[in-house]
């Protein structure tokens, strides 16, 4: 099941954009958006897996969905595995139409034949590695390892804004149960990104965390919006969309959000849809409408960043729950997923040995 990381947020539906009507061959089962929204509507439904309404604000797309298409819709909120899991083990008696999964998942969905082929009219602007060159699987919104600082126990000329910065100060880094979460260990892997490793030498990643350890400033303070609230945590890290969110729940002058200069992870969520869904047009359509410039908006106001936000021009409240381009410049995605696994299964004998160890 997903945790509540992107907020329910409760904003009036605003310059909805309409779907272009188009006609093309993205690929082979792509019908007419005419004839796709006439389908969709004649079935009626979208039931989906894991896009509850508080997540990414999903809230916002299920509405403009039934505004403007007149969908009914429905979701079962359950992890990554269990959405896959779910379409095989119903098979043709599918009860659901679209899942929302890890990046790691969407091949496995492929390799497992639970999904069936769409690419919405946006394709183009979706990044090569963010894809299923057949349509599979596509990255709708990503997350990327941030440091969150607070202002008011960190001096400005201390604020790091590279994993390079962090041996040079004084004050404390938190990054949460390393081996126990995506986004602690993603964590690790910036860092290893920034210092010369990869997916398969965490090296220097762990070598950079055990240093702050034998410093005595590496905080084992959970990642929390109550830590932050209670000045537990000087620098964090931590995905993006929950410094954001969280920064802004507390007060957004008390702290800096930042992505690191040197290097970070991007990684992200992809919708599927169930090769046997009940109602596959509404799900298309759901897809196309996911990409449309309406649904990134309607991500974004959720604090997931839209994977075609360099495309794109939100209003001032919405552009002001995101960080700027720029800040994603050396950010990158994982390359080798096998090996990722392999380590990240290491990861918490790992940092026991290297890191830990070392805390003083």
């Amino acid at each position: 099941m997903k945790s509540p990381r992107f907020p329910l947020v409760s904003l009036p539906l605003a310059g909805l954009v309409s779907l272009a009507l188009f006609s093309g061959a993205a690929n082979a089962a792509q019908p007419d958006m005419d004839d796709l929204i006439a389908a969709a509507q004649q079935e009626g439904r979208v039931d989906s897996l894991g896009m509850p309404d508080s997540w990414a604000n999903w809230k916002d797309t299920w509405a403009d969905l039934k505004t403007e298409y007149g969908l009914e819709h429905s979701d079962t909120d359950m992890s990554s595995a269990e959405e896959i899991a779910k379409f095989r083990a119903e098979g043709e008696n599918a009860s659901a139409d679209i899942g929302d999964v890890g990046i790691a998942f969407g091949p496995i969905a492929v390799e497992q034949g639970v999904t069936q082929p769409y690419k919405p009219s946006h394709w183009d602007q979706i990044p090569d590695w963010a894809k299923d060159e057949d349509g599979h699987w596509a990255l709708a919104y990503t997350g990327t390892i941030a440091m969150i600082i607070n202002k008011n126990l960190v001096p400005e000329d201390e604020r790091p804004h590279a994993f390079a910065d962090l041996l040079e100060g004084d004050y404390s880094v938190a990054v949460g149960p390393v081996g126990s979460g995506a986004q602690n260990n993603a964590a690790v892997l910036a860092a290893a990104y920034a210092r010369g490793g990869d997916e398969s030498d965490l090296q220097p990643g762990l070598e950079l965390f055990g240093d702050l350890a034998e410093q005595g400033r590496l905080s084992l303070t959970d990642l929390t919006i109550a830590a932050l609230e209670k000045g537990e945590i000087e620098v964090g890290l931590l995905w993006d969309f929950n410094a954001l969110n969280y920064r802004d729940q507390i007060n957004r002058d008390r702290f800096e959000v930042v992505i690191p200069s040197d290097a970070s992870v991007i990684s992200g969520y992809a919708t599927i849809i169930n090769k046997y869904a009940p109602h596959p047009n509404a799900a298309k359509l759901t897809r196309e409408y996911i990409f449309s410039d309406a649904g990134q908006a309607n991500l974004a106001k959720g604090y997931a960043r839209p994977i075609r936000a360099e495309h794109l021009e939100f209003d001032d409240a919405t552009a002001a729950k995101l960080l700027p381009d720029s800040e994603y410049a050396n950010a990158r995605p994982i390359e080798d997923f096998e090996a990722w696994e392999q380590t990240s299964r290491q990861l918490p004998q790992l940092w026991q040995s290297e890191v830990l160890t070392r805390q003083h």
